[in-house]
């Protein structure tokens, strides 16, 4: 966490009306994430002026003449170049689109007086430890956990554990490095395959919780002074029991009963307290078991990937322009979702290799109901599944009378579709 007497800035009270012409956002994104296009239309259409800031070295960012260059590893140098920024420009909002930057975006809303989550409850919303011990203090349903240093005996923490258990990194999202292991020899295994992962990526330590068996769904929320307003209950259809854990299928409306969604809501509102979120977009998934609704992740920050094509509000709002009107204090208006059945399925990798071709787009497209095809993967670069992988294939958008016929749709689209993955063939070096 940052410590403020390192940085000493005057803190700036802003007033937002309808009529004021001149509203600077600040959008921090990672480079490789799926948002930035939804919401800098978004912005667009609000007349709003972005200024990007990047997760980027600097050589790089100069050579793709980024906006604002920040390093998310080094949070108090990031906070310091958006507190200059904010001497040369106003700005309105701190906007983190992606998890890695949401700490940062807290703590410059803090300093600068813009209305935001304070940075504790976005460390809880961000650290996968934190928000354990977070929801376990306050009562709220919670497996037996404990964290341990990568450089920890895997035997000796084998040992102490119990069957099933999942291995997850405290700081990755999208499932990245998450391992169900049945036993002790599956647990020696996953755990050496996600301390690779976090040497190559960001962390030191692995959380090891218990298995939480039952259905998942996920919840599209937003906080603000009125307390929680639950925008959308998407079911996952598909078991996700492991031993990795890609996500396909979201379909919404819920066919969940009556009282489970009451549940569900209760547990979103519940366990976002108990983090301490108070503003805001609210993603969070949950499973549901005989025993009730446990928390599994709860995000201060928008769904990922291109889904939020699925959230389609009556007044003709996108989730990204609600979450930017919300931000920079304009009105919001209704939040009433449209009355059809919308759902996405998120193209999962199924090997790692070099992707060649893509086939079946058009006659997948020219289904009844689906919408569009969305093939992100770029073409003739190699691309990994879970639990190394971090990004999907495409998207397929569905909508349709009812969940049932969105679902069967999103399946049928999805086997038109045929990937060629050449076998990535690495060089031993001369000697």
């Amino acid at each position: 966490m940052i410590k403020r007497d390192k940085i000493r800035v005057e803190t700036i009270k802003i007033n937002i009306t309808e009529a004021d012409d001149a509203l600077t956002i600040v959008l921090l994104s990672t480079p490789n994430t799926y948002r930035s296009q939804p919401f800098a239309a978004a912005a667009n259409k609000l007349g709003v002026k972005i200024i990007w800031g990047v997760d980027l070295p600097q050589p790089l960012a100069d050579e793709w003449n980024t906006q604002l260059q920040l390093d998310f590893r080094d949070p108090e140098d990031a906070v310091r170049k958006l507190i200059n920024l904010s001497k040369r420009e106003p700005i309105r909002a701190v906007i983190a689109i992606d998890d890695a930057a949401a700490i940062i975006a807290a703590e410059t809303a803090a300093h600068l007086g813009l209305v935001h989550n304070s940075p504790s409850a976005a460390l809880a919303a961000r650290d996968k430890l934190v928000m354990r011990e977070r929801l376990r203090d306050k009562g709220i349903r919670c497996p037996h956990f404990s964290a341990f240093p990568i450089d920890s005996d895997p035997t000796k923490v084998a040992t102490q554990s119990k069957y099933p258990c999942i291995l997850k990194p405290l700081l990755l999202n999208g499932s990245r490095g998450v391992i169900r292991v049945n036993n002790i020899a599956e647990f020696k295994i996953a755990w050496m395959r996600v301390c690779d992962i976090l040497r190559k990526s960001v962390g030191t330590r692995i959380l090891v919780e218990d298995y939480i068996p039952g259905r998942e769904v996920a919840v599209e929320a937003l906080l603000g002074q009125k307390g929680l307003h639950t925008l959308a209950i998407f079911d996952k259809p598909d078991p996700l029991e492991g031993p990795f854990f890609e996500e396909t299928i979201y379909v919404t409306p819920s066919r969940l009963s009556n009282d489970e969604q009451e549940s569900v809501q209760a547990a979103t509102q519940e366990s976002a307290r108990a983090l301490g979120l108070q503003f805001g977009p609210v993603h969070a998934e949950f499973r549901i078991n005989k025993d009730g609704v446990w928390p599994i992740e709860v995000a201060g920050r928008s769904i990922g990937g291109l889904c939020s094509r699925t959230v389609r509000f009556r007044s003709g709002l996108s989730l990204e322009e609600l979450v930017i009107r919300q931000a920079i204090g304009l009105p919001i208006g209704s939040l009433l979702l449209e009355e059809n059945s919308r759902g996405v399925m998120m193209i999962p990798i199924p090997a790692k290799g070099i992707l060649r071709k893509v086939s079946g787009v058009e006659d997948a497209e020219a289904l009844s109901g689906i919408e569009h095809v969305e093939i992100t993967a770029k073409m003739n670069y190699v691309i990994k599944p879970l639990p190394e992988g971090d990004g999907y294939l495409g998207f397929i958008f569905a909508l349709g009378d009812n969940p049932e016929e969105v679902e069967a749709r999103l399946r049928l689209a999805n086997s038109l579709l045929q990937f060629e993955i050449e076998p990535e063939i690495k060089l031993e070096p001369v000697h």
